[in-house]
């Protein structure tokens, strides 16, 4: 990874308010209005609405700031800076690994905020289980990341927001991040399963009464990942040849 290009894509990041707003404050102020209120009800078995909403705003926040990535490179296509990056000793992979980096940071200060947040209003977590939470989730981010990356090769700046706003909701809903989805059994149960935001937002929930990761689990965000993986990769290689 090239530091100079990385320290570059981390100011960019940094200037960007927009991704920022939406990455950072509106998940905070999701779970800050839903939490405070409600922090000691229990919302599904022993598990409180305070933690429920810390975990499930955690998998919002985050695939919202791994999409942003995609958001970025599409505008460096539209503006023609990626191809002029082409130009330079920069290696293609140093271009992804940087994108990735910098999505990765602003997920996990999405993370680090509401933590804060969460303690501050007098959600306990169990420091072990969070952190292994932690961990969970930054892996089950993987295909997102990989999805954000072919969506930025692929679909133009002006139609990406709305697919990313559409994108982030419809897995954010069915992977539980808003309330309990899919019973016990069933369809709705077996289907949500197979979605890589459940198991980020199972991520999140761990240590504090939800479903724990299983070999299931590392099943369906791997597979996840390789499908996603290949589809980026055919992106940009498509969008290479097109210079």
């Amino acid at each position: 990874m090239n530091a100079t290009y990385l320290r570059y894509e981390m100011l960019r990041l940094f200037r960007n308010r927009q991704s920022f707003v939406v990455s950072l404050i509106v998940p905070l102020v999701v779970f800050l209005t839903v939490g405070i209120p409600n922090r000691t009800e229990k919302i599904v078995g022993d598990v409180t609405v305070g933690r429920y909403y810390l975990a499930g705003m955690m998998a919002l926040g985050t695939m919202a700031a791994i999409f942003a990535g995609g958001a970025r490179i599409a505008l460096e296509r539209q503006n023609g800076w990626n191809r002029q990056l082409r130009l330079t000793p920069l290696p293609a992979g140093a271009y992804i690994r940087t994108k990735l980096a910098t999505s990765y940071l602003l997920a996990f200060l999405v993370m680090v905020l509401l933590t804060i947040a969460a303690l501050a209003i007098g959600v306990s977590l169990p420091a072990a289980q969070w952190a292994e939470a932690i961990g969970l989730a930054l892996v089950a981010l993987i295909p997102f990341a990989a999805f954000g990356i072919a969506l930025g090769h692929l679909i133009r700046p002006d139609a990406l927001s709305p697919v990313i706003g559409i994108g982030v909701s419809f897995f954010a809903i069915l992977g539980g991040a808003y309330f309990p989805i899919g019973g016990t059994h069933g369809f709705m149960h077996d289907f949500v399963r197979l979605l890589p935001s459940f198991w980020l937002a199972q991520a999140g929930k761990n240590g504090i009464g939800g479903e724990s990761w299983t070999t299931e689990a590392w099943i369906v965000v791997a597979a996840w990942s390789a499908a996603l993986g290949a589809l980026a990769a055919w992106a940009y290689r498509r969008d290479t040849r097109r210079v």
